[in-house]
């Protein structure tokens, strides 16, 4: 396999399988993914409608309602089983284990639709938009609908307009509820006017979303704007909110034809009045108001910059060329931001295709490549009975959809390379080369997985392994598998 082949398997995509061979024509064959990109595979397809997650979540709301008011006459200390209510908390349990599967479930198809896709560039896309545009499934609500987040957000939309990609992660429900702009209300608005006159309570203005949309998701930090442009847009913002959990008053203006965890627009708790952005205008009303200043940010020069950098150091270094950055960064700016003409402009540049192969350029691969990585060098499409991908990749410190901020998991080998979370590796290389009933050899498996790039030295070290599965694990680790 020629280093190009490698680079085109490897860093765009997540690996060869034993019974696939390196592409002739890199580019061509990354190119022609784009194409073929299915954004709803059977094993996201499966997964509960975002009506049901919602059912699932408001079920636990009840049930904690139900355990509080057992407690009440018996005191907070009280043991409410003792009591003889039991069955209430058996219902919170229950409903608690319900949210956990729906989050194991949404974390296994994520990884199955990987391993078995026969496009893996758009589904490395998928993984760095979704990284992009974090939310963390600490917060209960989120883990909820975290799958549904990258289903139905981001996925739909990676071939399209960064525009379209922005509004709809930013308007999702998931991240409504991550960065709290559910309870975000004007206080100038409708709603707010009228429960000031009558009970003298005041809503305030939750500029979380905000904040994360220009520092984040668009423009980058330190690139120009103010406190006051995070208030605007805040102010912007205002009106989103989520169908089923509409803060307090605001639920009686949600539309009777919305489902529970729609994402639904109020006028009612909207901010009124015009907007200034980044020295602009906004007169429009209304959602309008809202759709114009992220459309606006969604073509700045600064998000161009911003994102180029981000997919260059994705794909090609930690430290990327400034050269590469720049040709991205025009094809955003001549396109208005056409995702497929930036992929395109990323795969023809001759940054990403080094005629030798360099370690210090070579990408580390994060535990969540590595193990679809894994997953496809043994052959595996299917996952053993009890699988639990989101428990594996706690232990392995990338727990799924679950950063530690909204700057997402980071991107570089520093986070990853760490000694313990090198033994740790090891120790989960050695469980997925025990479910391996093919029985691979590793020693026939190496040169197929890694032609071209595999070292004389590790080819030994796999050769003089005690067993099988101790092969295949080392193979799984070794330096040429963990690199991109």
């Amino acid at each position: 396999m020629s280093i190009a082949a490698a680079i085109a398997h490897n860093r765009f995509g997540y690996g060869l399988r034993p019974d696939e061979k390196p592409t002739g024509s890199p580019k061509r064959f990354l190119l022609e993914q784009l194409e073929r990109f299915d954004p709803s595979p059977p094993a996201i397809s499966a997964q509960p409608k975002t009506y049901q997650l919602a059912q699932s979540y408001d079920e636990f709301l009840r049930q904690g309602k139900k355990e509080k008011e057992a407690r009440k006459p018996l005191g907070q200390q009280a043991n409410i089983k003792q009591a003889g209510q039991s069955e209430i908390m058996d219902g919170r349990k229950m409903a608690r284990r319900t949210l956990r599967d729906h989050y194991t479930e949404a974390g296994n198809a994520r990884l199955l639709t990987a391993v078995r896709s026969d496009t893996d560039f758009p589904e490395r896309l998928v993984h760095f938009w979704s990284n992009h545009f974090a939310v963390s499934a600490e917060k209960p609500v989120v883990n909820t609908f975290a799958g549904d987040y990258e289903f139905r957000a981001i996925r739909p939309h990676i071939m399209g307009k960064f525009s379209e990609l922005l509004r709809a992660a930013v308007t999702h429900h998931a991240m409504l509820f991550y960065l709290d702009q559910v309870q975000s209300v004007g206080p100038d608005s409708p709603l707010a006017r009228q429960v000031k006159e009558r009970r003298g309570r005041k809503f305030g203005l939750n500029e979380n979303l905000a904040r994360e949309v220009l520092e984040l998701h668009s423009l980058g930090v330190r690139t120009g704007y103010t406190q006051a442009d995070v208030t605007e847009l805040a102010r912007g913002l205002t009106g989103f909110t989520v169908a089923g959990f509409a803060n307090g008053p605001a639920r009686r203006f949600v539309p009777e034809t919305a489902k529970g965890g729609d994402t639904v627009f109020l006028d009612a708790i909207h901010q009124p009045g015009t907007r200034q952005l980044l020295g602009k205008s906004y007169t429009q009303t209304g959602r309008a108001q809202v759709e114009a200043m992220l459309s606006d940010l969604s073509v700045h020069p600064a998000t161009a910059k911003h994102i180029a950098t981000k997919l260059a150091r994705h794909f090609v270094s930690d430290t990327p060329p400034a050269s590469l950055i720049t040709k991205l960064e025009k094809s955003f700016l001549e396109t208005g931001g056409d995702l497929p003409s930036i992929y395109r402009a990323l795969v023809e540049s001759e940054e990403c295709w080094p005629k030798l192969w360099e370690p210090a350029w070579a990408k580390f691969k994060s535990p969540w490549d590595w193990t679809i990585s894994s997953f496809r060098a043994l052959n595996m499409k299917e996952l053993p009975q009890n699988t639990n991908v989101a428990m594996t990749m706690r232990q392995m410190g990338h727990p799924v959809w679950q950063p530690e901020s909204p700057a997402g998991f980071p991107d570089n080998m520093a986070q990853w390379a760490g000694g313990a979370a090198l033994l740790r590796r090891f120790e989960i290389a050695q469980r997925i080369a025990r479910m391996n009933r093919e029985r691979a050899d590793a020693r026939i498996l190496a040169p197929q997985l890694l032609p071209g790039v595999l070292s004389a030295h590790t080819a030994e070290s796999i050769a003089r392994a005690e067993s099988p599965m101790q092969g295949l694990s080392l193979l799984l680790i070794s330096p040429e598998f963990l690199r991109r």
